[in-house]
């Protein structure tokens, strides 16, 4: 999946099976070390493994940090078929639910309207004096600018999704 250009399209890179499995170890580890990070998506029915959704400390300096935030990526094979939002909402209700954070952030780049389309079914909202140029990405790189979104607890708890109860 880190390999398929399509996948990676709104990454700086792609990274190599080896770079992927060594990814993984240091996100087995966080996982259990805090009980919330990356977890593997799976498909009922489908591919052991259709993808990733996180949720983790923004990894770096920024305007809105410290700040949470929640990301996916998922196989090719896999787009269109609601697989992002709904593991995304079951991630964003942990983090209220279980976690009790008080809000978390989305980002992406500028261009990379499909994950913007997630962030709003998910209630996510942006603010474009909020959009940014993300500081692990060289200046003139056509991914640098990226746009952020954010919800509060207290807008989820107003949200369908929270009334319609966790997901599963």
């Amino acid at each position: 999946m880190n390999g398929d250009s399509r996948v990676m399209e709104f990454f700086p890179r792609s990274y190599t099976r080896e770079q992927s499995q060594s990814m993984a170890s240091t996100i087995r580890r966080g996982l259990e070390r805090l009980g919330y990070g990356w977890w593997a998506v799976q498909v009922r029915d489908g591919p052991s493994f259709a993808g990733v959704i996180c949720l983790q400390e923004v990894p770096f300096q920024a305007h809105f940090t410290p700040a949470r935030e929640i990301g996916w990526r998922l196989a090719f094979e896999t787009w269109g078929k609601g697989y992002a939002t709904e593991g995304a909402r079951a991630a964003l209700d942990f983090a209220f639910r279980q976690l009790h954070w008080d809000r978390i952030v989305a980002m992406t780049a500028e261009t990379n309207q499909r994950s913007q389309r997630v962030m709003e079914r998910l209630g996510m909202r942006r603010n474009a004096s909020d959009d940014f140029d993300h500081p692990r990405i060289e200046a003139g790189h056509r991914l640098r600018r990226h746009v952020l979104y954010r919800i509060s607890s207290q807008a989820y708890e107003q949200s369908e999704l929270w009334k319609a109860g966790p997901p599963g």
